[in-house]
């Protein structure tokens, strides 16, 4: 039995058709997990902008306990954003 070229190139396209659609959908699930960090990070890197830039009249820089404040905030913005997304089951 001679195989030709024309089912060669069918076989190779049915392949191609099928390796398509497995790698987009594992792009996407990359993509979708570099954009919870992203969402998880951004308020948290708007943040330290904030504080890091060194101004004389912060009201929190007096207070005792504002850097635990600005702590507390920053990891209740993580677990937060997090209990979100699981709940929307986006993990």
């Amino acid at each position: 039995m001679i195989l030709s070229n024309a089912l060669f190139q069918e076989l190779a396209l049915d392949w191609f058709n099928g390796y398509i659609p497995v790698s987009a959908h594992k792009f996407n699930s990359i993509m979708k997990a570099l954009t919870l960090a992203a969402a998880i990070l951004l308020p948290l890197s708007l943040l330290v902008g904030i504080y890091c830039m060194n101004f004389k009249n912060m009201p929190e820089l007096g207070w005792k306990y504002g850097y635990f404040m600005l702590l507390g905030t920053m990891a209740s913005i993580v677990i937060g954003t997090e209990t979100l997304s699981r709940k929307k089951k986006w993990f």
